[in-house]
């Protein structure tokens, strides 16, 4: 954008007061150290800010920064991030949220992640993310990422999807469920959370599936390789059982669909990642979910110890303890060990 000095971009939950509040601040805060500070055309109305730059609120929003700070939630950091990857940036997120758990500082600590920041006192985490390409009948539907989570999902609430599951290639599985959730790591405390997935840890590189509501006896989570492919194909009404027998349509759903001159909402699908991106699935679409060729990249301010190594790398605990404080995890009466680490 043609700075030649530090340049970070804000972004807000403008629908928040206190996420104005408290971006202002960090405006004020950064122009005052001399730091270039971008907003975007979409946020500025609602952030009254002074001295900042307006850019347009598209992928190139964020080149050539060193960071973009983010005030609000998980879902505010997940659109940011949409901002950030193509070029890069590290992502900061403060939780003005619910529990926040992509976000590194709490409202009451802002002054001094900022301060932090500013004296370049923060090391960068990469993400693993999801590519996901979507085909019906071979030709190309959707092409799109996730950082949390991929999820096909039913259309309609009255009835079930039936989907085969693939791994690598191979089928492993046919249910008929609510859906499917593919996450990373990072989103292994997200949606996959809820539906009864484990919690991974940030560093491990795997791929998640994890079933939701599925009718089946073997609908475990699973936990695959980083370099493995996982399927989704969903079976049409009328398809193939199980058993490799025809499946007679449901008289009534026939009727509909006639009268529609095609498939109807109850034949067909949803795909949602990170819960921002939608597209619709045919019967009989196939979804494939690998490790991405982007990560993304969150700044920190946590976890820089005496025992972190001269790269930088924190020691090791600093998301046990998140989790501990983000889900309230009982924790009293812990000895643990005394005196100083070796």
């Amino acid at each position: 954008m043609g700075e030649t000095k530090r340049t970070m971009l804000v972004l807000a939950h403008t629908g928040r007061e206190s996420a104005r509040t408290s971006a202002r601040q960090v405006i004020e805060r950064l122009a005052a150290a001399g730091v270039a500070v971008r907003v975007t055309d979409a946020e500025v109305p609602a952030l009254e800010c002074a001295g900042a730059t307006v850019v347009p609120a598209g992928p190139a929003a964020a080149d050539g920064a060193e960071l973009v700070i983010v005030l609000g939630g998980d879902g505010t950091l997940l659109r940011a991030a949409e901002l950030a990857r193509p070029a890069g940036t590290p992502l900061i997120g403060v939780n003005l949220g619910h529990i926040g758990f992509l976000a590194e500082a709490e409202p009451e600590g802002l002054t001094e992640t900022v301060d932090a920041l500013l004296a370049g006192k923060y090391w960068v985490e990469e993400r693993m993310t999801l590519d996901v390409v979507a085909r019906d009948n071979g030709t190309e539907i959707a092409r799109t990422w996730a950082l949390n989570e991929m999820t096909v999902e039913k259309a309609a609430r009255e009835r079930m999807v039936e989907v085969i599951i693939e791994v690598d290639g191979r089928p492993l599985s046919r249910w008929g469920c609510d859906g499917v959730v593919c996450a990373t790591p990072t989103g292994s405390t997200a949606y996959a959370f809820s539906a009864g997935g484990p919690v991974v840890w940030p560093e491990v590189e795997a791929l998640l599936m994890v079933p939701l509501a599925a009718h089946a006896l073997f609908a475990r989570p699973l936990v695959v390789s980083p370099d493995s492919v996982l399927a989704v194909e969903l079976v049409p009404d009328g398809g193939e059982s199980a058993a490799g027998q025809e499946r007679a349509p449901d008289a009534a759903l026939h009727k509909a669909r006639v009268a529609d001159g095609g498939d109807t909402a109850a034949d067909r699908a949803v795909l949602w990642c990170d819960g921002r991106r939608r597209f619709d699935l045919p019967p009989g679409a196939r979804v494939e979910v690998r490790r991405g060729v982007l990560p993304v990249s969150l700044a920190r301010v946590h976890g820089l110890t005496a025992e972190a190594d001269a790269g930088g790398t924190p020691a090791g605990g600093e998301f046990t303890d998140r989790l501990v404080a983000k889900f309230g995890l009982p924790v009293a009466g812990w000895r643990g060990r005394s005196g100083p680490r070796r």
